[in-house]
């Protein structure tokens, strides 16, 4: 018997489905129809080519690591046993076992993914055994490279590189003298007395088995939740830390999909996934079972009780106990934007029904660069490799306060991230620097009864870079020329920054119409037949300003001291929707340095701190927070 769950080609683990899972009857019982299932066979034959099936040969590998794997923590544990003096009886039947939970443990993994693993341990085993011995005897293993611990992270963890495979390992000790073979963590009673570390290390493995139990048809689930995840990383709306969905959330709404609709094929699931979440009442909870209580006093998400979870904007909430939020990350921008691809998916899917589209269209990425009038692209970058892998992931995980920033402003409708980064250019040519950047479409509100909308979005950047700044230094991560800054550009400017290959063609872009004035040496008043502003940040290197006036002689939106500059770029009054077409009437200017006196290229960012002492005018009053919609019944679900 295999130590731990795998899933291979054409084997049906499927339980006899039970009267019906979940916390209402099915919406319909109704069996496949022959064209459902032919659909399916074409759903399939499309998904091929993206590479989300892994070959026999491929998993066959996965699973003889998995048992080496396994092996070894077997070995380990008899080690420590025996070190700390057990008797030979206990030694002997001491068990240990690595579990999986994730992608691959659900049946829907990659090429290529890495595997999501837990090293499940008796009571004598420590953690703290487990980051020395067990590390040191991986290191020694000649199939281990890339080995390193991260021992304070939020849930501790071994990465390494087994044979290729990239494995993440957690590791819980369990109050156990031994560890049976057929241990079910599923079990409430294994969390008594259990530290949170561990509690946390087991709620993956916890959340993916309950998953699996409670869906009707494992194999209908895992094709669906392959398209559906596809889907969403095609879409630009796969990413957890940017305030989407990650893995886990997808594999849940498709599992309440199975469950409305028992009986059902993966065509006929991913056309009801649409339809049921392009519906679905948010902030009405997605639950898979009834929340029970185990008076363990480990906190749970329920509105009734915590204030905070009433705020949560999209709940859907993990089965296992203690339940929680697995979306606790969306804001008002990303679930509008998700409900809006929920929508766009049912169109496709009654398309393809109809026979007047193929899968292919599903898959097919909308243009994200043509999508919105008004960008902002955040840049991070740091001396060495290894210094922007830690910077990128620490301003990555802070986006979402940005965006939560931007949404509360008055005249900013939604503020859309594309979770894909790209490389930015150098700064410097003859510099060693590494530099990451991502964009962020903004739209607009058109102000009443005026042709002109300032905007002053220097409050909002300079939380943004003293939060990610304050973390650094707290965490002593923070080394010097780790920078960011951030900047307004239009769609057509993209281009001087942007890949070409992310880019569809453009017309060339006229320059007719715009003018340029100094309004003294350090600002500028871009203007393309006289418009809207928007000010953001300059670098502190800048001459100091006084106040700064935006076109047609209204009122200055900012005034900055202590160093900060600030430059006023002025942005057409026709307001783009996310569906304007590209080819827009207005000109467009391209936003230039004081020093230059004609027209050019877009200037080379630089990348700058905003210092904490700049000094706001004529601020538009900020909301204290956004309450979600009130839950009448806050456990409700369909």
């Amino acid at each position: 018997m295999m130590p731990f769950p795998v899933t291979t080609p054409g084997s049906r683990q499927t339980p006899p489905a039970p009267k019906h899972c979940g916390i209402s009857s099915p919406i319909s019982l109704a069996a496949p129809r022959e064209t459902d299932c032919i659909l399916t066979q074409k759903l399939i034959e499309t998904l091929k080519p993206f590479g989300v099936l892994e070959e026999e040969e491929e998993l066959q590998r996965r699973i003889l690591i998995l048992e080496k794997l396994n092996s070894l923590v077997k070995e380990w544990i008899r080690e420590i046993s025996e070190s700390k003096s057990l008797p030979p009886a206990v030694i002997e039947n001491v068990g240990g076992k690595i579990f999986t939970f994730g992608s691959y443990r659900l049946g829907v993994h990659t090429k290529g993914a890495d595997i999501d693993a837990l090293c499940v341990a008796p009571r004598h085993v420590d953690r703290s055994d487990f980051f020395t011995s067990f590390y040191d005897k991986l290191k020694l293993h000649e199939e281990v490279k890339d080995l390193r611990a991260v021992e304070e992270a939020f849930v501790p963890v071994i990465k390494l590189c087994f044979d290729g495979i990239e494995i993440d390992i957690l590791f819980a000790r369990l109050a156990l003298q031994t560890i049976p073979e057929d241990l079910d963590l599923r079990d409430d009673s294994l969390l008594k007395n259990l530290d949170i570390r561990c509690i946390r290390s087991l709620n993956g493995c916890r959340v993916t088995d309950e998953i699996l139990h409670l869906v009707p048809n494992i194999d209908n689930f895992r094709l669906t939740l392959r398209a559906i995840k596809l889907w969403a990383k095609c879409h630009n709306i796969y990413s957890n830390i940017l305030g989407f969905l990650g893995g886990v959330s997808w594999a849940m709404l498709v599992a309440r999909t199975c469950q409305l609709y028992p009986n059902a094929v993966a065509s006929t699931l991913v056309r009801k996934f649409f339809l049921v979440f392009s519906e679905w009442e948010w902030p009405n909870p997605v639950l898979l079972k009834e929340p029970e209580e185990r008076n363990l006093n480990l906190p749970v998400w329920d509105p009734r009780v915590n204030p905070s979870d009433r705020y949560h904007l999209m709940p859907i909430i993990t089965p296992a106990y203690p339940q929680q939020n697995s979306t606790y990350n969306v804001s008002v921008s990303t679930r509008t934007v998700m409900i809006e691809e929920f929508k766009q998916g049912l169109a496709i899917t009654h398309e393809i029904l109809l026979s007047k589209a193929e899968w292919s269209k599903l898959f097919e990425a909308p243009s994200f660069f043509q999508k919105y009038k008004h960008y902002i692209v955040l840049l991070a970058s740091a001396p060495t490799e290894k210094q922007h892998l830690e910077w990128v992931g620490l301003v990555e995980s802070k986006i979402r306060i940005l965006v939560g920033s931007l949404e509360k402003n008055e005249f900013i409708t939604l503020a859309h991230v594309n979770p894909q980064s790209f490389p930015a250019p150098k700064e410097n040519p003859d510099k060693e620097e590494f530099r990451t950047m991502w964009v962020i479409g903004l739209v607009l509100k058109k102000p009443e009864n005026s042709e002109v909308l300032s905007i002053d979005l220097t409050y909002d950047i300079q939380s943004f870079t003293d939060t990610v700044y304050r973390q650094a230094i707290n965490s002593k991560m923070f080394e010097m020329d780790m920078k960011i800054a951030a900047m307004h550009l239009r769609r057509k400017e993209l281009h001087q920054l942007l890949p070409n290959h992310v880019l569809p063609k453009k017309k060339t872009q006229s320059t007719e119409d715009v003018r340029l004035t100094a309004l003294n040496d350090s600002s500028l008043d871009l203007s393309a037949d006289g418009g809207n502003s928007m000010s953001v940040p300059s670098p502190p290197s800048a001459a100091n300003t006084g106040p700064v006036t935006g076109g047609n002689g209204h009122a200055p939106a900012v005034v900055a001291a202590s160093g900060t500059n600030v430059q006023v770029i002025e942005v057409s009054s026709q307001q783009a929707s996310p569906s304007d077409s590209p080819g827009g009437a207005s000109s467009e200017g391209v936003p230039q340095t004081a020093s230059q006196p004609a027209l050019s290229p877009l200037p080379k960012p630089v990348i700058t701190r905003v210092v904490s002492s700049t000094l706001l005018v004529n601020h538009p009053a900020r909301p204290s927070g956004s309450a979600a919609t009130n839950i009448a019944n806050p456990i409700v679900g369909v």
